[in-house]
């Protein structure tokens, strides 16, 4: 039914799920006028991280306690803690690269979801 600007049908998609495929939230919107940016503006999910409110999640990482939760996230979105993005032009061995390729492989997990949300 929609469009994208090389006449392929296309959908904008939102997705919050967890890796055992708990989906969240999600939201549809029509490509062009609902870009990555404005999917976020629209978003409830979002709004309300903003504000302080997110769902109670409680993980420990380098002995250090934290209770909000983290989301993957492309490059285009802001530069906020709890927007994880990728490491690009890592170094092959060390920190970096490790944890870039820990991330790839939760992005599995991320398009496993959009794959069940859009069948």
């Amino acid at each position: 039914m929609y469009k994208d600007a090389k006449g392929a049908c296309s959908v904008v998609l939102e997705a919050v799920a967890t890796q055992d495929l708990w989906i969240w939230h999600f939201f549809f919107g029509m490509p062009g006028t609902h870009n990555d940016i404005n999917v976020l503006q629209c978003s409830n999910v979002f709004a309300k991280l903003v504000e302080g409110h997110a769902p109670p999640v409680n993980f420990e990482v380098n002995k250090r306690h934290y209770n909000k939760g983290y989301y993957l996230a492309d490059d285009i979105y802001p530069r906020w803690s709890t927007f994880v993005k990728t490491i690009s032009n890592t170094v092959s061995g060390g920190k970096n690269s490790y944890f870039a390729k820990c991330q790839e492989a939760c992005r599995k997990d991320v398009e496993r979801a959009f794959g069940v949300l859009q069948s």
